[in-house]
């Protein structure tokens, strides 16, 4: 059986569970998450209300509505439906994550660094928040910071590139090539792809 089929059997058995109850949030959830799957946007989006009508606490279904948002290049919205994600729940990392990851792309970096913060106070373990905090140092020119919040990375996962690729950066900012070579060798090692600049200029002060 294709994938496809599985998803198609998965929806259809869904279906047939919110038929018998169909104030259900949860499964209206799984739903819409199986829809998106296979790139239903409009269909999901319906059930992402109803989910949030029935168990308005499901803060996973805002973030869902934001990413179909971002599908559609609105990155206004994308927002909005995040802000409203840690709205419906208290201490909501992940809709943190996502604030200070769309604040850093949409270039308002004092809102990132903020958004950055809350989520790794609600989450120590959230890689990907301190990778996008130190790279919101970065651009603040705040390079200590910006050290400190990779190496937290690096506690959690030691070959995680991006977090080796910003330490690289940030030992040039100080013109500490030894350890910047360290940092830029380690994450093409871990398969990243440094910027050529950022390769030239550690290769002519090795």
């Amino acid at each position: 059986m294709t994938q496809a089929n599985n998803a198609e059997e998965y929806i259809s058995d869904l279906r047939k569970k919110l038929a018998l109850n169909p104030e259900c949030g949860t499964t209206h959830y799984n739903l819409a998450v199986a829809l998106i799957g296979l790139k239903q946007y409009e269909e999901a989006e319906k059930e992402l209300y109803q989910a949030l009508e029935n168990s308005p606490s499901i803060a996973e279904a805002y973030v869902q509505l934001g990413g179909i948002a971002l599908q559609r290049n609105d990155m206004e919205k994308c927002i909005y439906y995040n802000k409203m994600s840690v709205r419906a729940r208290a201490g909501f990392s992940p809709g943190y994550g996502n604030l200070g990851f769309l604040y850093l792309q949409s270039g308002d970096v004092d809102e990132a660094i903020t958004n950055l913060k809350k989520a790794i106070a609600f989450n120590s373990m959230f890689i990907q928040a301190y990778a996008n905090l130190a790279n919101a140092y970065l651009i603040k020119g705040l390079v200590d910071e910006s050290i400190e919040a990779s190496l937290k990375a690096l506690k959690i996962e030691p070959l995680f590139a991006v977090s080796h690729n910003n330490l690289a950066i940030a030992y040039l900012e100080k013109e500490d090539y030894k350890k910047a070579a360290e940092h830029c060798d380690k994450a093409i090692q871990c398969g990243y792809e440094v910027a050529p600049e950022i390769l030239k200029e550690i290769n002519n002060n090795r």
